[in-house]
């Protein structure tokens, strides 16, 4: 599968379940096998990794805020 679909499959998982950590997990697996450094980002690894659960986090806060999801 190309990078960019799961991405997309990654955050429907995010908004369509409660918690869903293999996203996260994904993304990790993904950095371990193919991330490389990164010079504009100051040598870092693990960028998809840390956006993915940056962006988890961010979508758990706002499913508690939301009142049509239970």
């Amino acid at each position: 599968m190309p990078f960019w679909v799961s991405v997309i499959l990654a955050l429907i998982g995010m908004f369509y379940f409660n918690v869903f950590w293999e996203a996260v997990i994904l993304f990790l697996l993904s950095d371990l096998l193919y991330g490389v450094r990164e010079a504009k980002f100051s040598g870092a690894i693990f960028i998809s990794f840390i956006g993915s659960l940056a962006v988890f986090l961010i979508i758990e806060i706002i499913k508690k805020k939301l009142k049509f999801y239970a």
